[in-house]
């Protein structure tokens, strides 16, 4: 899955979330920092993760167990997100996942891994080589 956050969606998930921090919203105080820029919230990012797993894959039903985040590099307000998630293994209705963040840059078009980390989902109707 793919969405381009621009500075509308990061207002909104400022208002939504209460982390008002000035690199994501103040192009000034951006300026003046080491990313020349204003940045996407990193779980903004990140919850293209469960929106992946919710409607793609393993899809509806999916429940979060676990989710690790390593957040690589960061991801700048006007950005492409693409969201991938590969099926690792499954053992009965539980299913480890590999997820990964990528910022597509508009300018260039270069893509960049800015969060990574497994994710253990339950899905009720995933049955894989034991029961458990």
């Amino acid at each position: 899955m793919s969405k381009t956050f621009g500075k509308d969606e990061v207002k909104a998930f400022a208002q939504l979330s209460g982390d008002h921090n000035p690199i994501h919203l103040d192009e000034v105080y951006a300026s003046g920092t080491r990313f020349k820029r204003p940045l996407i919230h990193g779980m903004l990012v990140a919850s293209m993760l469960s929106s992946t797993v919710a409607s793609k894959l393993p899809g509806p039903g999916s429940i979060y167990m676990k989710q690790e985040l390593n957040f690589i590099k960061p991801a700048y307000v006007g950005d492409t997100i693409r969201a991938e998630v590969v099926v690792e293994s499954i053992v009965g209705s539980k299913i480890l996942l590999k997820t990964t963040c990528i910022a597509i840059s508009p300018e260039t078009g270069d893509e960049t891994v800015v969060i990574s980390g497994p994710a253990l989902v339950y899905h009720p109707d995933v049955k894989g080589s034991n029961n458990n």
